[in-house]
């Protein structure tokens, strides 16, 4: 069963203000921005307009740096991930839609430093819904919410950008 989650507006405005607070606070300056496809692309793009970026956004596709692929097979849209600068020695503003177990984030970093040593890696993300796996925290949650593991929130868009709850088996 799938059901309207929460408003993604809101979200995205709190998760901007207070990635803007982190980076002043840390006097973090020029970061590169990347976006984990495909939500965290959508909502990197949004955050880096608001935040008034000046170097261009990057994405990152995590397709082939992901463990369980092996498991549940390659998604068929594998999509070349694209940094428009080095990473080498940058402050990288890592985004990603929802933060559940750490292995999508695992897996973006493995794929970072792939392309260099950054400095320091922010992680911002829409939702963190808890039930980690691996020892991956945010930086930055617009969201942190509680759920079992038999549901899932899935970010839909690009646009408009929706937020759903999905139960399993329901």
């Amino acid at each position: 069963m799938t059901r309207p989650f929460c408003p993604v507006e809101p979200l995205v405005d709190t998760l901007a203000m207070a990635l803007a607070h982190h980076l002043h606070r840390l006097a973090v300056r020029d970061p590169l921005m990347v976006g984990i496809y495909t939500g965290g692309a959508w909502i990197a793009e949004v955050l880096h307009r608001r935040l008034g970026l000046e170097t261009p956004l990057g994405t990152l596709d995590i397709s082939f740096y992901r463990d369980d692929f092996t498991r549940i097979g390659m998604n068929p849209q594998v999509r070349p991930s694209r940094l428009p600068e080095s990473v080498e020695g940058r402050h990288v503003i890592l985004v990603d839609d929802v933060l559940y177990t750490g292995r999508t984030v695992r897996a973006a970093m493995n794929e970072l430093f792939d392309y260099g040593r950054p400095a320091a890696i922010t992680l911002a993300v829409l939702v963190d819904r808890g039930g980690r796996e691996l020892p991956v925290q945010a930086d930055v949650a617009a969201l942190t919410v509680a759920l079992p593991a038999s549901h899932q929130v899935k970010l839909e868009g690009p646009d408009p950008l929706r937020l759903s709850l999905v139960e399993a088996g329901a």
